[in-house]
C-alpha cells in the first residue's frame, strides 16, 4: 500500500495527523522533562569524545558526511530533525527510497554495524533531548511518509505520537530491528497507556543492559 499524501498550497498534508488521539497531559510529564534535561546534559557532555572518535572512523572508512540528518514525526505530529552518526552508505536509499530498517541491513557500513549494536549512532540525539524535541524514553520517531503508510494499514499507529518520541523505548528493548511496524505499534501504545517515571526507569536500565551485553540491534 502506498501512502496517500496530498499537496496543498505547496506543502504536504498527511492524513494521519487527523488520527492522533488525546496527548498525555503535560502535568503528567513534568518529572519526565526534568529528568530529560538533567540526564540529557550529563550524557550529552560524556558522549562528545565518543562522537569525535567515531566521527573520525566514519570518515576513514566510508565516503559521505559524519552526521545523518532526517526529518521525522515528533510529538503530536510536529516535524523534528533527528541527527545520528551515519551508519549506512551515503547512497543507501538512492534506488529504494524510504524503507523500514531491519536486522542485518546490507546498507549498513562495517563501522555502522558496531555503532548500531551499541547504540553509538544515536548519541547526537542527546542534544535533541535537551532541546525538548525528544525524550530519553519514548516511541522512536519515524519518517512522515512511512508513518502515513503504516497509519493506513494499522489505524492505531498514530497513537504513538501522543507522547514525546524517545532515544530508546519499550519497543526497542523488546525486539529492536527485528520488530515489524505493527508489532512496534502495539508495544509503543502499551508504553503510552502504562506510562510512569518508574516505567521509564525500567526501560532505561534494560537499554543499558542491552548495550553492555552486546545485544543491541537484535
Amino acid at each position: 500500500m502506498q501512502a496517500t499524501v496530498e499537496e496543498k498550497n505547496g506543502s504536504l498534508e498527511y492524513s494521519f495527523l487527523d488520527k492522533i488521539g488525546t496527548p498525555i497531559p503535560k502535568s503528567k510529564l513534568i518529572g519526565k522533562r526534568i529528568c530529560d534535561i538533567l540526564f540529557g546534559v550529563l550524557f550529552g557532555i560524556i558522549s562528545l569524545p565518543i562522537i569525535l572518535i567515531f566521527g573520525i572512523l566514519i570518515k576513514l572508512t566510508s565516503k559521505g558526511p559524519v552526521f545523518f540528518k532526517q526529518e521525522r514525526v515528533g510529538y503530536m505530529g510536529k516535524p523534528i530533525t533527528v541527527v545520528k552518526l551515519r551508519s549506512m552508505r551515503n547512497d543507501a536509499e538512492k534506488k529504494t527510497g524510504a524503507v523500514w530498517a531491519k536486522k542485518d541491513d546490507p546498507r549498513v557500513t562495517s563501522v555502522g554495524r558496531f555503532m548500531r549494536k551499541t547504540r553509538v549512532d544515536e548519541l547526537p540525539q542527546f542534544w535533541s533531548i535537551i532541546k525538548g524535541d525528544m525524550s530519553l524514553v519514548g516511541p522512536r520517531p519515524e519518517r512522515f511518509i512511512l508513518t502515513e503508510e503504516f497509519s493506513q494499514r494499522w489505524p492505531d499507529f498514530p497513537q504513538r505520537l501522543r507522547i514525546i518520541p524517545g532515544l530508546t523505548g519499550y519497543a526497542q528493548v523488546n525486539g529492536g530491528y527485528d520488530l515489524k511496524p505493527n508489532e512496534k505499534c502495539k508495544l509503543d501504545n502499551y508504553y503510552i497507556n502504562h506510562y510512569s517515571l518508574g516505567f521509564d526507569f525500567e526501560i532505561a536500565l534494560e537499554t543499558f543492559k542491552i548495550i553492555f551485553t552486546g545485544d543491541g540491534a537484535r
